[in-house]
């Protein structure tokens, strides 16, 4: 028996039972969103991925600031050299290419989806959250694509958002009937009781 187990009590463990239930569902969804980066179709500089929808629903279900741990952790990642970017890309190059501005705009995502939607179970709620986070996301890519490949407005736009509209809209309203049955269960809550 170690020198210290006698001074854990049963209230100190379930004091700290919520935040290890939340590390582990926000270490989850980093790994969803890893394995939606290789979910990948081509069509530019710029590929339609699913990972950005595993970060909408993390956001969503997790809520602040475990949405955006779960984004950050994936960021890190991938900043570390680890190749859990699209195309099985990481390091830091990654954030200094095309899709740099998406990567900054998934940690930005988490944050505003997080905040808007946390502790909430409502469709408006989620639809502001999704909504707003998409904005960030295609704001901060697009203005990077113009930065990077010397692009105008309209090229860029062009290149980073009109292609995607179609995609985002169908992995918003995923995300938000999805998050919505999840947030339903007991176990799913952000602090269950014990």
């Amino acid at each position: 028996m170690p020198i210290f187990a006698g001074s854990i009590t049963p209230a100190i463990m379930n004091n700290n039972l919520p935040n290890l239930r939340m590390m582990v569902r926000a270490a989850l969804f980093t790994v969803l969103i890893i394995i939606g980066a290789y979910v990948s179709l081509p069509i530019g500089e710029v590929p339609v991925v699913l990972s950005d929808f595993f970060v909408m629903l993390g956001a969503l279900i997790l809520g602040w600031p475990w949405g955006a741990v779960s984004a950050g952790m994936y960021l890190l990642l991938g900043a570390i050299g680890l190749p859990v970017f699209a195309g099985g890309t990481g390091g830091l190059q990654s954030f200094y290419g095309p899709t740099g501005g998406y990567l900054a705009g998934f940690g930005v995502a988490s944050v505003i989806i997080g905040v808007v939607t946390n502790g909430r179970n409502s469709w408006r709620a989620d639809a502001i959250g999704l909504v707003s986070g998409s904005i960030a996301v295609f704001a901060l890519g697009i203005a990077w694509l113009m930065f990077k490949l010397n692009l105008s407005l309209q090229a860029a736009l062009a290149a980073g958002l009109l292609p995607f509209i179609p995609f985002n809209i169908v992995k918003m309203m995923l995300a938000a009937s999805v998050a919505h049955w999840v947030r339903t269960y007991p176990l799913m809550k952000k602090y269950p009781a014990d």
